[in-house]
C-alpha cells in the first residue's frame, strides 16, 4: 500500500470523531440540546467561539473548545501533509 493512500486513510479515520467534537461545541455555543443543531448552518456565533471566549466561566465549554481546536489543528496537519505528499511524488 503506498504511503498517499495510508495517509488518504488515516485521514479518513480522524475525520470521523469530527461530528461529535463539533455537535458537543455548537450545543455548547448555542445553548440548546436540539438535535437539529447538527445540521444547521449556523456559523458567526460558532466561529467567534472557537477563536473568542464567549463563556469564560463555562468550563464545559473551555474544554470542549480546547478539544475541538486540537482535534481541528491535528486535522490541518494531516490534510497538509496528505496534501504535500499527494502532489510531490
Amino acid at each position: 500500500m503506498s504511503e498517499e493512500r495510508i495517509l488518504f486513510i488515516i485521514l479518513l479515520l480522524w475525520g470521523i470523531p469530527s461530528t461529535y467534537f463539533r455537535s458537543q461545541f455548537r450545543k455548547i455555543v448555542y445553548q440548546t440540546d436540539d438535535w437539529k443543531i447538527n445540521i444547521k448552518p449556523l456559523f458567526k456565533k460558532e466561529i467567534i467561539g472557537l477563536f473568542g471566549n464567549i463563556y469564560p466561566e463555562n468550563r464545559a465549554y473551555i474544554k470542549s473548545r480546547n478539544h475541538y481546536r486540537i482535534y481541528l489543528i491535528i486535522y490541518l496537519v494531516l490534510f497538509v501533509i496528505y496534501r504535500f505528499r499527494s502532489t510531490n511524488p
